[in-house]
């Protein structure tokens, strides 16, 4: 625990609410007993990250109507976004799960990754208040804060996989176009992006540029893709070095 207190700048008064935040739904369903997980912290932290995001955002932009208040949050507490952030930290080392869960790729899934930023956010408050929690999230949201203060933080498909293969390896992705239909005005494209000889993903749009989006999107969504990832470099040339 000591390890995870140094990456997320936070020392717990009470370590056993960070133990019960990292706690899968899935221990207590794999011994077929009672035991208590990060579900309810994961509800808590849910209010407070929006509550101090909304806080933030509110200060920041004080021209911004309610919709583009909104968007930005929503933006911010995405799933997907959430999911990223928790993979920056590590934090699917950290977890507790069952052996079935983990087996499944549960370590890696956008969903419990999510689950487990918000409960981490839901121990902090509970262990030093909502002033400390507020300066917690905007540390973590640093970056995406200022994003959302520029009016720049809008989806980037292809910078998200880049980072999280620069995450495994130096090898970047390629993009190929593998059709290109209609006349000038309303052209079609269908692209696919491919890593280390494997294809990852497709996807199609009225410009190269969003073929190429729509198919780094689909290889985003893809389940267990770090996984996936890892054996690929793993299986290739053994001079190929990974990332810490």
């Amino acid at each position: 625990m000591e390890k995870l207190e140094t990456i997320l700048g936070h020392t717990f008064r009470d370590p056993s609410l960070l133990r019960l935040a990292l706690t899968h739904a899935s221990v207590s369903y794999e011994n077929q007993r009672f035991h208590e997980d990060n579900q309810r912290l994961e509800f808590l932290g849910d209010a407070v990250i929006q509550l101090s995001l909304s806080h933030f955002l509110y200060r920041k932009l004080p021209n911004a109507d309610e919709g583009v208040l909104t968007k930005s949050r929503a933006h911010l507490v995405s799933t997907k976004a959430l999911a990223r952030m928790a993979r920056r930290l590590g934090l699917g080392d950290f977890l507790i799960m069952g052996r079935g869960e983990e087996a499944n790729g549960g370590r890696e899934r956008d969903s419990s990754l999510a689950d487990v930023m918000e409960a981490i956010a839901g121990a902090v408050y509970l262990d030093a208040g909502l002033e400390v929690t507020s300066a917690f999230v905007a540390h973590l949201f640093a970056e995406d804060l200022q994003l959302a203060c520029a009016g720049q933080l809008e989806p980037n498909p292809k910078g998200q996989l880049q980072e999280q293969l620069q995450a495994i390896s130096q090898i970047p992705p390629s993009y190929d176009i593998l059709s290109e239909k209609g006349p000038d005005h309303a052209k079609h494209f269908v692209a696919s992006v491919s890593w280390m000889n494997q294809e990852l993903g497709r996807g199609s749009g009225r410009s190269k540029k969003e073929a190429e989006a729509q198919a780094a999107q689909q290889a985003l969504d893809t389940p267990g893709l770090e996984n996936r990832l890892r054996i690929a470099c793993q299986q290739q040339d053994p001079q190929v070095a990974l990332s810490d």
